[in-house]
């Protein structure tokens, strides 16, 4: 998670694209709390790969999200972008056993058990337009005989979404770090599927894991989506308005997550809305939108927006981008 989540600005110019909150959860804790449902062993640790400026308050914000699923976190800097591969090799140390890798800009739904039997697992999910992606061939057998990188011409559908298991994660240690000592690139970066194809080649065989649903964070409205997304699914597990909110004549058509402390009057909010905590709307008609922190909006119609911590808006629009920090009278 050490990217700079350019696609998402100016959103993260002030937080990482993983800590961006989606229903009251940072993205990556979300994300680490849906492998955890499906990996049937105790976690032994976790290791969040981050560039060194993100700052101590986002750390210790990391390590609670592994202390709170009773496990060990440890921080690892990826001091420049170079790759997938180097990436991961930055938590070399953590490389041994059993490991799950996780791209931290992705969620998903889906019902699954891990099945540590298998040499690795690389999950996928069946997409419209494969070309902006990596994909897998399959032989009869169900396993993986091709990793394509953005195929122009079609070979498969199936596109890999950034969530592997390795059953030995010393293997893989050992795969990556020959790219690197062997300066081994592709597209200028070492890349993780170099080390795949490599491993496949010596006989480990990947099998793989499918999703019910893939959900991005890459951009504005792909987050916005996902945001209904992921309230719809959780609006039968989880407590979405908090108690201390204050919602006066005001109309809230759920699924919606409220946060502590909000107030919340004379509008209509919802569907599919995120509002995070101490944030004040007044005179609002409110859909399909994500609200940060501590931001105050009056007289607005909205609806497919992305709203920052500690910004203020007042006025009418309807599709906004708004990063922290900002005043818009419109």
């Amino acid at each position: 998670m050490a990217g700079w989540g350019s696609r998402l600005r100016p959103h993260t110019l002030t937080v990482p694209k993983p800590l961006v909150k989606i229903a009251g959860k940072s993205i990556v804790q979300r994300l680490v709390e849906n492998l955890s449902k499906s990996v049937n062993e105790p976690i032994d640790e976790i290791a969040f790969i981050i560039r060194e400026d993100f700052g101590k308050e986002i750390e210790n914000n990391l390590l609670d999200i592994a202390s709170s699923l009773g496990t060990k976190g440890i921080i690892c800097y990826q001091s420049e972008p170079m790759g997938t591969a180097h990436a991961i090799m930055c938590a070399k140390e953590s490389l041994r056993g059993n490991i799950i890798v996780a791209f931290a800009d992705t969620l998903f739904k889906t019902d699954f058990t891990l099945d540590t039997t298998a040499d690795g697992v690389i999950w996928v999910s069946k997409i419209d337009d494969p070309s902006a992606f990596g994909v897998i061939k399959l032989n009869e057998q169900n396993i993986i005989t091709d990793f394509v990188e953005k195929p122009k011409v079609f070979v498969s559908d199936l596109a890999i979404i950034g969530i592997y298991y390795f059953k030995d994660g010393l293997n893989l240690r050992n795969e990556l770090q020959y790219l690197l000592d062997h300066d081994i690139k592709e597209k200028g970066e070492y890349q993780l599927t170099s080390a795949l194809e490599n491993m496949k080649q010596k006989g480990c065989k990947f099998t793989p894991g499918r999703v019910d649903e893939w959900l991005d964070c890459g951009n504005k409205n792909a987050t916005v989506y996902t945001n209904s997304r992921i309230l719809e699914h959780i609006k039968q597990d989880e407590k979405l308005i908090d108690h201390s909110a204050s919602i006066e004549n005001s109309i809230i058509i759920e699924p919606c997550f409220i946060g502590e402390g909000t107030k919340i009057t004379n509008s209509i909010i919802g569907p599919y809305v995120s509002i995070e905590a101490n944030t004040t709307i007044s005179n609002c008609q409110i859909s399909h939108s994500i609200i940060q922190s501590k931001t105050i909006i009056d007289k607005q119609i909205m609806t497919n927006s992305m709203i920052g911590s500690h910004v203020s808006i007042s006025g009418k629009s309807h599709d906004l981008s708004v990063g922290d920090y900002n005043q818009l009278s419109i």
